[in-house]
């Protein structure tokens, strides 16, 4: 007897860079070409301590309903570009950790897609650590694509 088919799920980190736009493009283009699914990881920076607890809890409320307006937003490319919704993420913590740790408990995580910044300062923090640190242990793929594709570009390569 056979399994069942897996889909394959291409994670993004939603973030504020420009290149977002390119990473996000190029796993909807897989996603729809091989049959998967994209999953958005939004990680949200936890609130400076505070000596109220309430002002703490306002201020995670004000950053989770922050985070939720932007992936909304990439959330619907997603849905124009594959038809299907994404799957959803949001952690607190550090960026990094929270990748790294998403990718360690979720199973359904197939590839890792990042886009390099375009900048003078390097691909970005996060790919340069991956890359750097963490490229030998991650248990998925990871594709990095150039930030200043354009959609033709994109689309030529997915």
């Amino acid at each position: 007897m056979s399994e069942a088919p897996v889909d394959r799920v291409f994670l993004v980190v939603v973030d504020e860079t420009p290149e977002l736009r390119v990473a996000l493009r190029y796993a909807c283009r897989r996603a729809k070409r091989t049959g998967g699914r994209v999953a958005l990881l939004y990680v949200m920076e936890p609130p400076e301590p505070q000596h109220w607890e309430s002002i703490g809890d306002l201020m995670r409320e004000e950053a989770r309903e922050k985070a939720e307006a932007i992936v909304s937003r990439h959330a619907d490319q997603v849905v124009a570009a594959t038809g299907l919704p994404p799957i959803l993420h949001f952690r607190e913590g550090g960026r990094r950790e929270q990748l790294l740790k998403l990718l360690a408990e979720d199973p359904s995580i197939s590839v890792l897609v990042l886009a390099a910044g375009t900048g003078s300062e390097g691909p970005g923090p996060l790919v340069s650590s991956i890359v750097s640190k963490y490229a030998g242990t991650l248990r998925v793929p990871l594709t990095i694509v150039p930030g200043s594709l354009t959609d033709a570009q994109i689309e030529a390569i997915s």
